[in-house]
């Protein structure tokens, strides 16, 4: 909070943050003109076009186009009244979700210009986006040129665009909004003075109450007093005006993971078919295989990003079983997982640039390859898990990882063989342990007929069917495991009969105890804590040679009776 409170002229005294370049494009008309081109009818027809939304009841307008404005209407302007004024009006709903999802998508598309590209959802979720241009524009030869090549390749779209390039990413916002250009480097407050206060991206209550206060530009912020600012428009304020200025730095979340190590090609004319977009990819890898190389290091991780004409983006991403840098390996991975693509491919109007990007990177030192290599066939068996993979999906081939626990249902899962995570030594099993071969997925309810109390069963009735056991062994207790707190157990449990009575307690001077009836037909989950639950389990033999291991919740003599499942089986 201090440095918030801080004057204007100790800020300047500590320094401010190093100057980076940043590109902003806003586009005002975003909403009606990406309807447009989605429906072409829209686009060739000269009637205005306007979007309603229903608003405190009211149906009004929420976005029109350029045609509309010049005829008077606008934004928040009641629908009935549009109509009135103009009676061509095109009306369509607004559907704010299908333009955020094509704005993004749109964003992604530069990233064909800039690695980091952003969407500024501060004032609208659609409408701004904000590229760190910092070493990139000299590919454009300059930022002059380079923001005229953006402008202009979406003016010749049919978008209404204007930006602006500044050295932080509210200077540059504010500048693409109110005032477009490039702003030199190093003069942020002069360029950002005569802009009126809504350039901060402020919200509609502070700009108002800063403009009846006299405050309408952002110079007149300077040398007010800011803990009177603070105290009237809350810390939101001041942390606009300093990122603005470059006092506080503003981090851009990208759309997109940001690769250390990638490689592109244009293309002079668009491509469209696969085979192109493969052989393009084989090219690339060896290129990036190169570049890993010289750095030592391999990726298990790779993505394809595929830019089309119509400012869209497609990207596939494959995953290695282990760090390679093998570039027909990495080609290879790409031809599978295209296959898996089947009529989802659309290179639409064309593909002018293919990049290839790898993440998730790690050391890998030169193998040699000769006398002394040892040839045990686990490359071969990672290669045959990575074509697996990139055919069939990540979550389709998995591998079975134990756990160091003593709860049966928590000692293996299931992790995809391409991300598998060292093992723990200490989670191995124990040998000595009878365990089934077959747990089921969740333990089912058994009736049980016991000898004695506390003894294994003699009969089991387990979905309708009766089963006589001759061999039994155990118990085996397995408590519960107090370092693990909140987690709780499921155990499938019967629905209760509002018609039976409570049983009574059991007569221990019974030999043979009966435990409560369970129906097989299952409706809910009932939770049992961790710290709580103890099971004692046996290992039954029917009169079939069939083999079960059976638990036992609870004691007998407590206050609730005690209940019996089923968990797996061993033949």
């Amino acid at each position: 909070m201090a440095s918030y409170l801080s004057s204007p002229g100790s800020d300047r005294q500590l320094g401010l943050i190093a100057p980076r370049r940043f590109l902003a494009l806003s586009l005002p008309l975003w909403a009606t003109d990406c309807l447009k081109r989605a429906d072409p009818s829209l686009g060739t027809s000269r009637r205005p076009l306007a979007l309603w939304e229903k608003q405190q009841g009211a149906m009004r307008l929420a976005a029109i186009d350029a045609a509309a404005s010049r005829a008077g209407l606008s934004v928040g302007q009641n629908l009935s009244d549009a109509r009135a004024l103009v009676p061509e009006l095109e009306l369509r709903e607004i559907d704010h979700s299908f333009i955020t999802h094509v704005f993004a998508d749109f964003a992604d598309w530069h990233s064909n210009a800039s690695p980091i590209v952003a969407v500024l959802p501060n004032i609208a979720p659609f409408g701004d986006l904000v590229m760190d241009i910092t070493g990139v524009d000299h590919l454009f030869g300059g930022e002059e040129k380079m923001l005229a090549q953006l402008l202009g390749r979406l003016r010749v779209l049919g978008y209404t665009v204007i930006g602006a390039i500044a050295d932080t990413i509210g200077a540059a916002w504010a500048a693409a909004h109110f005032s477009p250009g490039i702003l030199p480097s190093g003069t942020l407050e002069d360029a950002l003075a005569h802009l009126p206060v809504g350039a901060l991206r402020l919200d509609e209550a502070q700009i108002s109450g800063l403009n009846q206060m006299g405050l309408k530009t952002i110079g007149q912020l300077y040398s007010r007093d800011r803990r009177a600012l603070q105290a009237r428009f809350g810390s939101s304020l001041l942390i606009r005006l300093d990122q603005a200025l470059g006092r506080i730095e503003e981090r851009l979340v990208p759309r997109l993971p940001i690769a250390e190590y990638h490689t592109e090609r244009r293309f002079a004319e668009p491509i469209g078919y696969m085979d192109d977009v493969l052989m393009t990819t084989h090219d690339l890898a060896t290129r990036l295989a190169l570049r890993l190389e010289t750095e030592q290091l391999g990726a298990q991780t790779f993505h394809l990003l595929l830019y089309r004409v119509d400012h869209k983006v497609m990207t596939l991403s494959v995953n290695a079983a282990r760090a390679t840098r093998d570039a027909n390996h990495i080609a290879q991975l790409f031809v599978h997982r295209s296959e898996r693509l089947e009529g989802e491919y659309d290179a639409g109007f064309g593909i002018d640039m293919i990049r290839l990007a790898a993440s998730s990177l790690s050391d890998v030192s030169s193998t040699q390859i000769g006398a002394f290599e040892t040839e045990d066939g686990a490359e071969d068996l990672n290669r045959l898990f990575d074509r697996m993979t990139s055919r069939l999906g990540p979550l389709s081939v998995l591998r079975s990882k134990y756990q160091n626990t003593h709860i049966p249902e928590r000692a293996v899962v299931l992790e995809p063989i391409v991300a598998r995570t060292a093992d723990d030594p200490a989670a191995a099993p124990n040998t000595e342990l009878r365990r089934p071969i077959r747990l089921l997925p969740a333990p089912e309810p058994i009736e049980v007929i016991a000898e004695v109390p506390h003894g294994p069963p003699m009969r089991m009735v387990w979905r309708r069917v009766s089963y006589r056991v001759l061999k039994a062994s155990g118990p085996e207790r397995i408590e519960a495991e107090w370092w693990r707190t909140g987690q709780n157990l499921a155990f499938l449990l019967p629905p209760p009969d509002p018609d039976k009575p409570e049983a009574p307690p059991p007569d221990k001077t019974k030999k043979k105890v009966i435990a409560p009836r369970l129906d097989e037909h299952v409706s809910k989950l009932e939770t049992f804590s961790a710290e709580t639950t103890v099971r004692d389990y046996y290992v039954i033999e029917d009169d079939g040679g069939r083999r079960f291991w059976v638990f036992r919740i609870g004691l007998y003599g407590a206050k609730a009776p005690p209940r019996w499942y089923l968990h797996g089986f061993f033949a």
